[in-house]
């Protein structure tokens, strides 16, 4: 069975890059903080788009989670800790894929978080061969690549039920709970800023490992309702997955079992 590697990242202003590209008078952000060049950028944003939304070249990455589904086993974790900085992290996920070449499993991934991590990698200087492999190196790979949209090395779940149609797209949060998954539990990406400005990195990677649970879970839906688990093999992966939240000792997911209703 291919491994396959559902992952969800967080994102918070690149202040340091943002001093290099605001439209800001010369030396007028001598001295200003990273909160008042974020402020900033936020208000140009909204001024120019009607949105606080920053282009996804001006995001950082503060948390990569995955999970994993591998021969017997499931996990899911945040990678690197809370001292990471942006670039091993990224290099962390890219060599997970050098290492396990899994099909990788998003929610708008195409549409966000691939992206962002393209840039960011770019401005790191993170290496992932096998990641942007077309064929050159694979053949297999011409066919079957992590970059095409209509190839499954990377399923992005809310572009594919959507049909590709963006008018059409759920929110995660929304299909979970309708599936009697958990959902979200006190955070959302909306909120993710105030958390690190707070100094609230951990609860950050507690809420982006319940999102690649949530994700995962409506994934194996997927896999039920395209024919490719038997009711009986989606209960047995079910299964797994709550015996396996259920050793971990963290109250996120105490709070996540509890919400789990079906």
């Amino acid at each position: 069975m291919t491994p396959t590697l559902v992952f969800d990242i967080e994102t918070i202003p690149d202040t340091a890059g943002l001093r290099a590209l605001l439209d800001a008078p010369s030396g007028a952000l001598d001295g200003a903080s990273d909160e008042d060049v974020a402020n900033i950028a936020l208000h140009q944003r909204r001024q120019h788009n009607g949105s606080d939304f920053l282009p996804l070249h001006q995001h950082k990455v503060c948390a990569i989670s995955c999970a994993l589904r591998e021969g017997n086993n499931f996990k899911v974790w945040t990678l690197g800790d809370a001292n990471s900085t942006e670039a091993e992290i990224i290099q962390r996920f890219f060599d997970g894929i050098e290492k396990y070449t899994p099909q990788i499993i998003s929610w708008n991934g195409s549409g966000f978080d691939l992206p962002v991590l393209h840039y960011r990698a770019m401005v790191n200087g993170v290496q992932a061969p096998r990641y942007w492999d077309l064929g050159e190196d694979d053949k297999d790979f011409k066919w079957n690549n992590y970059i095409s949209r209509y190839h499954t090395r990377h399923l992005d779940l809310m572009d594919l039920l959507a049909l590709y149609n963006a008018r059409a797209n759920a929110p995660l949060d929304d299909l979970a709970k309708l599936c009697g998954f958990p959902g979200k539990l006190g955070m959302d990406g909306s909120k993710v800023w105030d958390a690190y400005k707070a100094g609230k990195i951990e609860e950050i990677r507690n809420y982006c490992e319940t999102d690649v649970a949530n994700t995962h879970l409506v994934y194996l839906r997927f896999q039920l309702m395209r024919g490719h688990l038997t009711p009986a093999a989606y209960e047995a992966e079910i299964k797994l997955v709550r015996e396996t939240l259920s050793t971990y000792p963290a109250a996120h997911w105490t709070e996540f079992l509890v919400a789990w209703k079906a």
